[in-house]
């Protein structure tokens, strides 16, 4: 079944340019112009994937990025004009599983698409058959990627479920940041540690009561992180 992306781009050239050449690979394409717009299709429709501008009429790609967080895991590619590392790094921070600096080259972009739709709901090192995890008031409900905290759910990105999950499955095992890159994102991924950490951050604020004083997930200090089981 072909795959169906949404670019999201105030810039036509550009949508044009990459509707076309994703099209080439046999994926279904829609474009929306704006951020509201952008949100609209994404409740209604339904995408494997968005390309999401960050500089957008209505609603930036951030604000779109964080609205689509509370009722969608849809991996999003941030496009960035900017090349600031804080803009790349506070576009992960709203939940993006990824960012493109523009201008970008079409067959880096197609790249990052593959991978990420190629990784989306697997992780490569799973050695287990339950598909529960349950570790003190946390329960992993592996095969619905559910993740609950004392019975109420906690939404997470694609990205933080798998994290969590790779971590859970493997207690006590101690992760390094490029080795968790190599794992969740990819060999070819071209990012660095600090989208590990940023993701673990999130991931923290999310299921510890304090995040700075957490019970799941642990940071050994000079070489990774790890799940306390």
């Amino acid at each position: 079944m072909a795959r169906k992306i949404l670019i999201v781009d105030d810039e036509k050239s550009i949508v044009k340019g990459l509707k076309f050449s994703l099209m080439q690979d046999e994926m279904e394409v829609d474009a929306a112009y704006d951020g509201e717009e952008a949100l609209t299709m994404i409740k209604n429709g339904s995408y494997d994937m968005v390309l999401l501008d960050v500089m957008l009429p209505k609603l930036n790609g951030f604000e779109v990025c964080q609205q689509v967080r509370e009722f969608s895991d849809i991996p999003i590619i941030m496009l960035t004009a900017k090349g600031d590392d804080m803009d790349k790094i506070l576009g992960l921070d709203y939940g993006a599983d990824d960012y493109v600096t523009k201008p970008f080259n079409t067959l880096e972009v197609k790249a990052r698409i593959k991978a990420i739709l190629r990784r989306n709901g697997r992780v490569a090192e799973v050695e287990t058959k339950s598909s529960v995890i349950t570790s003190g008031d946390m329960k992993i409900d592996v095969e619905a990627r559910r993740v609950f905290i004392e019975g109420a759910e906690v939404n997470l990105t694609a990205k933080e479920f798998d994290l969590l999950e790779l971590l859970a499955k493997n207690p006590n095992k101690v992760y390094g940041r490029d080795k968790l890159l190599a794992i969740v994102w990819g060999e070819d991924y071209p990012g660095d540690g600090r989208t590990v950490d940023v993701h673990i951050r999130r991931l923290r604020e999310k299921v510890e009561i304090n995040s700075s004083d957490p019970k799941y997930i642990h940071t050994k200090w000079g070489v990774g992180y790890y799940f306390a089981g």
